[in-house]
């Protein structure tokens, strides 16, 4: 067996799959031959360095594979000039070549229970193989070594269950093997520490020993380990927010991925206490006070940036429901020619925000990207020669080119009375977090009217509603005239992967029947994703925004004392705006993403 499999891994072997697939040439196989001791040489020192009495010479022979040897030398791809063949690409042509199925693992589909209860750390550190689910009555087990038969069959009589095997690639494994074994080590450690500690109502000076158990848990280590991973696995994901919700028997844990809430874990409930401790030991919240809601911040390091977490605690029926925004520099803080604006909607916005004075509002649902554009736009402004305060509720992310100020309601120091007081302060540009009430837009208005350039969010629907907005708020409509630059209305929508893109066709009617009308008859191309490992076979990866810019010009002026909304909108058309679902309408005839995604967060 061991023969079969050494020599199927062999070096000629897999030199030989990798041209069949033409991704490396015959002369990139002869020079992989040529240097592959030197590198194996190299790889086995970086691998064994200070553990040499750990491992015996037949040990040190496996640790460093061939492929190991085609990664570290970064090769260009044969077929695609400019691509790296990289891990995934190299174990998916050797399952086609062994016949084998090939599997990209999405953590988020596994099962934590199943993944760590059916077979040790130990064993699968060792043998590498992962279980990853059970299909008409197979375990399905995951490995980058399928031919290591022995192993396979002692899972079987483990598990009793026939052992169906995928490949997978072997840093997948190793990483996952030691994310989900340590989490689950962490929960079953803090598990046990509960479960002994019950209350002896027997002995009274024990029992009053215990009731503050609830603060306990936040320094424990096993509890530290894993809201520690958790953290790390999110940023993982590239999730924007983590849900820790109490049930009534179980505390489940979500993250919201490109806009979507996926369940993660299902912990038992006896956690759910310790794991909140923690959190709000973090984030300096009162560990004592259940019973009032209560915001924190948390500050990390990822990749050797700063990240801010928003941490937000509400009592619900079953509990204290955490949630968590990861504030990301890298999201937050973005091109703005890469937001996803049309040419000429980014003119007209940076027209906008260049002007000396006057208010630019962006409007939209939370969640709809307002911060990253705002932010981003101050940062595009930012220069020495420029002062830019901010007021925030709470600060988003903290960057030390802005003059950042945080709103304490329970002080008076609200977005109105701040506002008033930094025009003493000598800014150039400001920014108001959100405004919520006549007191904050009265001040607003008054500093863009004093020269100022304002920009702030407010929560309306489109660009057009926006002016009626701020009219129901009590400002007059001659303030509104003299200090409203323009508005702009923005919401997130997915990105079709573009490693599953799919072409396919419509008919402009079917199209039309749906709301969605475009400008050409017969038939349209257009794009979707299949799904595969690269999306979780959402068909999705990533987001980009679509945005309703409106100038706020003389003709719209002349109809805001009015009440006519639909005239409003339809002279700002006249005028050159694009609304939302035509801006929608336009990404999806260009490919980026799907009608699904336009009729979702835009209507007609």
């Amino acid at each position: 067996m061991q023969n079969q499999k050494d020599k199927r891994f062999s070096s000629q072997n897999i030199c030989k799959a990798l041209m069949a697939a033409r991704l490396i040439s015959r002369e990139q196989a002869q020079d992989l031959l040529k240097k592959e001791g030197r590198v194996r040489t190299v790889l086995l020192e970086q691998r064994i360095k200070g553990k040499e009495n750990e491992f015996s010479q037949a040990q040190q022979a496996d640790l460093v594979s061939f492929i190991d040897v085609i990664l570290y030398l970064k090769l260009a791809r044969n077929d695609e000039p400019g691509k790296m063949i990289d891990e995934d690409l190299i174990y998916s042509t050797l399952a086609q070549v062994w016949k084998i199925p090939y599997k990209k693992i999405d953590p988020l589909t596994l099962e934590l229970n199943l993944v760590t209860g059916t077979i040790s750390k130990s064993f699968a550190a060792r043998h590498l193989l992962l279980p990853l689910t059970i299909e008409e009555g197979k375990l399905i087990v995951a490995t980058p070594d399928p031919f290591n038969y022995e192993a396979i069959k002692d899972v079987e009589t483990v598990s009793k269950l026939k052992v169906k095997t995928v490949l997978s690639s072997k840093s997948d494994i190793e990483k996952l093997i030691g994310e989900f074994f340590g989490f689950r080590h962490s929960i079953a450690a803090a598990e046990d520490l509960f479960s002994t500690r019950g209350i002896d109502i027997g002995n009274l000076e024990q029992f009053v020993s215990l009731k503050s158990v609830d603060e306990f848990p936040s320094t424990d280590q096993h509890i530290i380990n894993a809201v520690n991973h958790l953290f790390s696995y999110s940023f993982d994901q590239k999730a924007s927010d983590i849900h820790i919700e109490p049930k009534r028997d179980i505390c489940l844990v979500r993250m919201r991925i490109d806009g979507v809430l996926h369940t993660v874990y299902k912990l038992p409930k006896k956690l759910h206490n310790a794991v909140v401790s923690r959190i709000k030991s973090l984030s300096r919240l009162d560990m004592a006070e259940k019973r009032r809601p209560q915001d924190g911040r948390i500050k990390m390091e990822k990749d050797d940036k700063e990240v801010e977490i928003r941490v937000s605690t509400i009592p619900v029926a079953f509990g204290e429901k955490v949630v968590l925004r990861i504030m990301d520099p890298d999201v937050l803080f973005q091109d703005l020619e890469l937001l996803g604006f049309s040419e000429e909607d980014f003119e007209r916005y940076k027209k906008l925000i260049t002007l000396p004075f006057g208010i630019v509002l962006v409007t939209g649902p939370t969640g709809s990207g307002k911060s990253t554009t705002l932010y981003s736009s101050l940062r595009m402004l930012s220069s020495p020669e420029v002062n830019i305060t901010t007021i925030e509720d709470p600060i988003e992310m903290i960057h030390e080119e802005f003059n950042q100020i945080a709103v304490q309601p329970a002080i008076n120091v609200t977005f109105g009375s701040v506002l008033r007081n930094i025009l003493r302060q000598d800014p150039d540009i400001i920014m108001v977090g959100e405004i919520r009430d006549l007191e904050t837009a009265q001040a607003a208005v008054q500093a863009a009217l004093t020269g100022h350039l304002v920009l702030s969010t407010l929560h309306t629907n489109d660009a057009a509603t926006t002016i009626f907005r701020l009219l129901d708020l009590g400002i007059p409509p001659y303030l509104i005239h003299s200090s409203l630059n323009g508005i702009v209305a923005q919401r997130l929508v997915r990105k079709i992967c573009p490693y599953c893109s799919q072409s396919f066709e419509m008919s402009a009617k079917e199209l039309s029947d749906l709301g969605l009308k475009i400008q050409s008859q017969g038939i349209v191309k257009l794009k979707h994703g299949k799904g595969c490992s690269k999306c979780r076979n959402t068909g999705y990866k990533g987001r980009t925004g679509i945005y309703e810019v409106m100038p706020y010009s003389e003709p719209l002026k002349l109809l805001t004392a009015g009440d006519d909304l639909d005239m409003l909108r339809k002279k700002a058309v006249e005028e050159g705006l694009v609304l939302l679902r035509e801006n929608g309408i336009r990404k999806m005839l260009s490919g980026q993403t799907t009608y699904q995604e336009i009729l979702r967060v835009t209507w007609d």
